[in-house]
């Protein structure tokens, strides 16, 4: 064993030796300046054998210089920050005149310790020596990492630098609108989580409880920001999707989703269960692929119908995670350059998941959230809105109480989008003006320049949109005047004067926000400004007449986006205004009202005949009568030789059960009971 693994076992290691009073005197003791006369001896017949190098022989003249001031210390902790900042002090390129000087002072003492004391000197010398050289290879180390990692960064930027001008693309250039849309509509990753809408309002320790993550047992998940995975959730695996960069156009990036051939089998599984209208078959389909997207949204319609609204935000969040998972490197959930196409099949499950989750948490009581993810969907493709989200970011806004963010929304997309033909902004920005005016903190003066707003707001929302007036008094189960109801302008006659596409934007917008007009003092601000209408349309001003014919020419038809916003919204007072040609074609929850002209890229294969195990009953037993008979068998025909030819089949096959039919009864015979005398039967009882 070696003399230094023996110093350790007695405890006697720097720093671990027993401090008495000598040691913490100011001036050298006589067993320190023994030592002090040791090392100077060992560095004379080293200088004079000339064996070690000049290397040697300056850092054994630093050790000795070190071990000496050392032991001139009045204070113990002096004693650790020194051999904190050993390494520090004691450089490589140390000036040789110093070592000199400091090794003539050194000979000067005469005194000479015994032979244990002066083995126990060089040992810790040699154990000084190792541990300095391990210091120097460290920092060498380090900062040789240091050089690498930068190198790799300025390596990957100018990666991205170089994809991005290949592409025509420049993260910070945009164009005006673009930058506009990014100022109204900025989404922050912090909002994404609800969490942080729930500690201000509850406080962290009321939120978390004993959610707080455990070190131990702990699985470690890909960070994410729209959601966090949970411990009950089966292991994650990649589905079998992935993200493409298809085009940067004017500093937009276009990316779309795509799936592999794995994933559309499953895909094409899921098609099939849909059609079986059994969720059983869903529930199997999971089991097997745990993150199939669409069948995660699917199911969760099943069990919000079903009052289970846990499991139901459960799946959606499983389905996000999903998708976050396969997210492209340079796609950005808060640019707002990050856009999908809702014309390929592949993005529409994803903004489906995005709104599903923000009514989820809408409902919970996360509206500044919910208004996070709102501003997120409208970001990925602002041009088209193909969920139609102009109609609900301003109740989120209203709810979260975003009164100037609206009001900015709708001064810098008035121009482009035509917002005031909308009821929905036309009505919300005169209410954004009002509690506007109502804020303790706000000036007389701006007070009042809000109020008279508001009302002007109001009023003109109240002339273009006579419809709103009725129904949202009515939910708010208010009884309106009998001047106001028994008036031409807003009684019966307004509600069945309105066109198709108005009556359902008008269903819409009371459905979901008549709960923000019942507090007391807007409902007597709605009063007053009733009134003013009411006098403003007998004194038959022109406005009057102006705005009921701009009601006939703009609202005949509505564009399928606000259809399939409806059919979302899932608000009864609006899907019964629903037209005929959409109420009469099936809707699927994953996939409501597709685009016309959808991008496909990869079609189904024609579904072969299901087993008599999924067939109804009366399927099974026009089976067993004819072998060949198949209730689905010519549904799927759309070549007009083979629609004819399988209504000939059809009729060949029913004039045959027919045959058989017929044969069937005339075989039937009923025989008679055998007649006996019975000697007890009366003589007067009827035959």
């Amino acid at each position: 064993m070696s003399t230094r693994a023996l110093r350790r076992l007695k405890g006697k290691q720097r720093g671990q030796e027993a401090l008495d009073l000598g040691d913490l005197s100011l001036g050298d003791s006589p067993e320190e300046q023994a030592e002090a006369e040791v090392g100077e001896e060992q560095l004379d017949t080293a200088n004079a054998a000339n064996v070690s190098p000049p290397s040697n022989s300056k850092s054994s003249s630093r050790k000795t210089k070190k071990n000496k001031a050392q032991k001139n210390f009045s204070n113990i902790y002096e004693l650790i920050g020194d051999a904190e900042n050993e390494s520090d002090r004691v450089s490589p390129d140390e000036d040789p005149e110093k070592n000199k000087a400091s090794g003539t002072r050194k000979n000067n003492n005469k005194d000479v310790e015994n032979q244990d004391q002066k083995h126990d000197e060089e040992s810790t010398k040699s154990g000084d020596r190792a541990k300095k050289k391990k210091k120097k290879k460290k920092t060498k180390t380090t900062s040789e990492d240091e050089q690498l990692n930068g190198a790799a960064t300025e390596n990957i930027d100018l990666l991205l630098e170089n994809v991005e001008l290949s592409n025509g693309v420049s993260l910070q250039s945009e164009d005006c609108g673009c930058s506009v849309r990014r100022s109204v509509l900025h989404v922050e990753h912090r909002n994404l989580n609800p969490e942080t809408e729930l500690k201000r309002y509850f406080g962290a320790r009321a939120v978390l409880g004993d959610q707080r993550p455990r070190q131990r047992n702990r699985h470690f998940h890909r960070s994410t920001w729209m959601t966090s995975p949970k411990e009950s959730w089966p292991r994650f695996s990649r589905p079998g999707i992935s993200m493409t960069l298809l085009e940067s156009k004017n500093g937009v990036h276009y990316f779309t989703f795509e799936h592999n051939r794995d994933y559309q089998q499953v895909q094409f599984k899921f098609l099939d269960a849909v059609e079986s209208m059994d969720p059983n078959n869903i529930v199997a389909l999971l089991q097997l692929n745990p993150y199939h997207i669409d069948s995660l949204l699917q199911l969760s319609d099943v069990c919000r119908i079903q009052e289970d609204q846990e499991m139901a935000r459960d799946l959606i969040e499983r389905a996000l995670y999903s998708f976050e998972c396969a997210f492209h490197p340079l796609f950005s959930l808060t640019s707002g350059t990050s856009q999908l196409d809702y014309l390929r099949p592949e993005n529409r499950a994803f903004y489906l998941a995005l709104y599903k989750h923000m009514m989820f948490l809408e409902k919970r009581g996360c509206p500044r959230t919910a208004l996070e993810y709102c501003k997120l969907i409208l970001c990925l493709d602002p041009d088209s809105d193909p969920l139609c989200m102009l109609l609900l970011i301003d109740f989120l806004m209203l709810r979260s109480r975003e009164y100037k963010s609206l009001l900015q929304l709708y001064q810098d997309w008035e121009e482009h989008r035509n917002l005031s033909q909308l009821p929905n902004f036309a009505f919300s920005c005169a209410l954004c003006h009002f509690h506007l005016s109502q804020q303790e903190d706000v000036d007389p003066e701006e007070s009042d320049k809000q109020r008279r707003q508001a009302d002007q707001m109001l009023q003109s929302a109240l002339i273009m949109f006579p419809g709103v007036l009725m129904p949202l008094l009515d939910l708010c189960t208010v009884q309106p005047d009998s001047t106001v109801s028994s008036h031409s302008f807003f009684g019966p006659k307004s509600q069945r004067g309105q066109p198709p596409a108005l009556a359902e934007l008008t269903a819409l917008y009371v459905g979901r926000t008549y709960s923000l007009w019942k507090e007391a003092a807007v409902m007597l601000w709605l009063e007053e400004s009733v009134k003013e209408v009411l006098r403003r349309v007998d004194a038959k001003e022109a406005l009057i007449e102006d705005c009921q014919n701009k009601r006939k020419e703009r609202y005949q038809s509505a564009p399928r986006n606000i259809h399939r916003h409806v059919l979302l919204s899932e608000i009864k007072e609006a899907t019964s205004t629903l037209p005929l040609e959409v109420t009469t074609q099936p809707v699927m929850g994953f996939d409501p009202l597709p685009p016309l002209d959808s991008v496909i890229s990869y079609t189904r294969p024609e579904r072969q005949h299901v087993g008599a195990s999924n067939e109804s009953t009366l399927s099974l037993f026009f089976r067993s009568l004819l072998p060949n008979f198949n209730l689905q068998g010519g549904l799927r025909q759309e070549d007009d030789m083979e629609v004819a030819r399988a209504g000939q089949e059809l009729n060949q096959e029913v004039n045959r059960l027919m045959v058989a039919m017929r044969d069937m009864l005339a075989n039937i015979r009923f025989q008679e009971p055998p007649r006996e005398d019975n000697p007890y039967r009366d003589e007067d009882e009827w035959d």
